[in-house]
C-alpha cells in the first residue's frame, strides 16, 4: 500500500485525531473537555467489548465488572492512601482486570450463545452486589468523591492528553490485534467454531485470551473515568453500564472496528444536547436511537461502507459495458 492509498483509506480517523489533538486549543470551557474525555473513554470501553462480540461473536452483558473493577482500584487507593497513588493503583487495576477474566473467563467460556450472556450478566450483578453491600470496604451506595490526579495531571488539559495518549495506544493495540493472525482466527470462530476445532485449533483458549484482553482495556477506560468525573459509584459495575456499550456498538456498526467509536460519540453528543433541552431527556434519547437502529440496522459506520462498496461495485459494472461496448 502506497502512502496514498494510505491516506486515502484512513485519513477519516487521522482526521478525527487532529480534532481530538486541538480540541484544548479551540475549547470554550472546561466542560468541553470533560465531553470529549467521556467520549473517548466510552469509546475504548466499547470498542474493548467490540473485540468479544463483533470479532468473535461471544455477546457479554458483563463486561462492567471490569469497568467498575478499574474505577474502584483508583478510587480506592486514592481515597485511603492518598493521590500519589493514582497511577499505581491504575496500573493495578490493569493487572486485576486480567487476574479477574483469568478467574472468570473459564467459568462463563463453559457455555455459548444466551447461556454464556446470562452467565456474564450474572457475574457483573454479583460485583454490583457485593460494591453496594460491603459499606465499610466500598462505602456502599455513596461512592468515592475527591479522586483527584497527582501533580500536573490535577490539570484539565494535562488530564485530557494524558487520556488520549492512552486511548490512542489501546486503540492502536486492539487495531494491531485485529489485523493479525490471532484476529482472523478470532474471526473464524465467530463464522464455524465447529470447523476451526476441526482443524485442530484451540476455541476456548483464543476465547479466553480475546476475553481477557478486552477485560484489561474495559479496566483501563474505568479507571481514566475515575479521573475524569473525581468519583466512582456502583452504577459503574450495573447491568445498565453494560447495556449501554452493546447500544454504542449497534449504533455504529459491531462489523467494524470503528463502529463503536462512532456510536459512543453520537450517544453521548445526544445525551449532552437533549439533557441539556428538556427534562424528558432519556425519552427522547431512546427515540432518537430506536430510529437510527431501524434505519441503520449495520451501524452508521456499517451503512456508510456498504455505500461505499455498492458504488465501487456499479462503477466497476459501468466500467466494464464500456469496455463490451468499445470492443
Amino acid at each position: 500500500m502506497d502512502f496514498r492509498t494510505w491516506i486515502r483509506t484512513r485519513g477519516i480517523w487521522i482526521a478525527g485525531l487532529v480534532v481530538f489533538c486541538i480540541l484544548p486549543l479551540v475549547k470554550t470551557s472546561n466542560y468541553q473537555l470533560t465531553v470529549a474525555n467521556n467520549i473517548l473513554l466510552w469509546a475504548l470501553f466499547a470498542m474493548s467489548f467490540n473485540m468479544l462480540f463483533g470479532m468473535t461473536g461471544m455477546l457479554s452483558f458483563g463486561q462492567a465488572l471490569y469497568y467498575g473493577l478499574g474505577a474502584y482500584f483508583v478510587g480506592m487507593f486514592v481515597a485511603h492512601m492518598g493521590a500519589g497513588w493514582f497511577l499505581p493503583a491504575l496500573a493495578m487495576g490493569l493487572a486485576g482486570g486480567a487476574v479477574l477474566a483469568l478467574l472468570v473467563g473459564p467459568l462463563v467460556l463453559r457455555l455459548t450463545g444466551v447461556y454464556f450472556t446470562m452467565l456474564t450478566l450474572a457475574f457483573a450483578q454479583l460485583g454490583w452486589g457485593v460494591v453496594v453491600k460491603w459499606y465499610d470496604f466500598t462505602n456502599g451506595d455513596d461512592g468515592i468523591q475527591g479522586i483527584i490526579p497527582p501533580g500536573f495531571l490535577s490539570n484539565k488539559v494535562a488530564y485530557y492528553y494524558f487520556c488520549l495518549v492512552l486511548v490512542a495506544v489501546s486503540i492502536w493495540f486492539l487495531w494491531r490485534i485485529s489485523r493479525s493472525p490471532f484476529g482472523l482466527m478470532l474471526r473464524c470462530i465467530r463464522q464455524n467454531p465447529a470447523r476451526v476445532r476441526f482443524l485442530g485449533r484451540r476455541v476456548k483458549r483464543n476465547q479466553l485470551r480475546i476475553y481477557v484482553i478486552s477485560g484489561v482495556f474495559t479496566a483501563l477506560a474505568g479507571g481514566l473515568m475515575a479521573g475524569v468525573d473525581s468519583s466512582v459509584h456502583p452504577g459503574m459495575w450495573h447491568w445498565m453500564t453494560s447495556g449501554e456499550v452493546i447500544l454504542m456498538s449497534i449504533l455504529g456498526g459491531m462489523g467494524q472496528f470503528f463502529g463503536p467509536f462512532v456510536g459512543a460519540a453520537i450517544m453521548i453528543l445526544i445525551e449532552d444536547f437533549v439533557g441539556a433541552k428538556t427534562e424528558s431527556w432519556s425519552l427522547v434519547i431512546g427515540l432518537v436511537m430506536l430510529v437510527m437502529v431501524l434505519t441503520l440496522p449495520r451501524g452508521l459506520v456499517g451503512e456508510l461502507v456498504g455505500l461505499k462498496r455498492r458504488a465501487a461495485e456499479r462503477k466497476q459494472e459501468t466500467k466494464g459495458g464500456e469496455q463490451i461496448a468499445g470492443n
